[in-house]
């Protein structure tokens, strides 16, 4: 078992309030604004757009450990996720995140990539996790 940690802090309210994260590992911070996550301002990060990191980063290691497993080493993945974040009601609710990768893997036939990419979206430990949420896959092979 492994565990991993992050912290964030909050202050003030919050459509005027700022906040910041740190990654406990790695040292990685950032910061956090209403802006950012409600009205796509770009100065600062989201929680959204961590979890697109986390799920972009989470699918690509599945996606090419799923590869070699089938005999097939990839020279390189890429995933980009998008995480869409709308109005529900009185509140916001994460209501899809669509993973787009491409792949360069000599040998494989577009099918079988794209069966491997299929097996690594519904089964990375974050789209596990993120089960309540659509997720739609765009696969590639280069």
């Amino acid at each position: 078992m492994s565990k991993h940690h992050a912290h964030a802090k909050w202050q003030g309210n919050l459509p005027e309030g700022k906040g910041e994260y740190l990654l406990k590992t790695s040292g990685l911070k950032g910061k956090l604004s209403f802006s950012s996550r409600f009205e796509d301002n770009k100065e600062a990060s989201s929680p959204e757009e961590l979890i697109a990191a986390a799920h972009a980063s989470c699918f690509s290691m599945a996606l090419s450990h799923g590869l070699s497993q089938e005999g097939f080493e990839p020279d390189k993945i890429e995933t980009d996720a998008e995480v869409t974040l709308v109005k529900a009601g009185d509140s916001f609710e994460i209501s899809e995140i669509t993973l787009k990768t491409t792949g360069k893997v000599p040998g494989v036939k577009a099918e079988k990539f794209q069966e491997i990419a299929n097996d690594a979206k519904e089964n990375c430990p974050v789209s596990k996790a993120l089960k309540a949420v659509k997720i739609k896959l765009e696969a590639k092979l280069l």
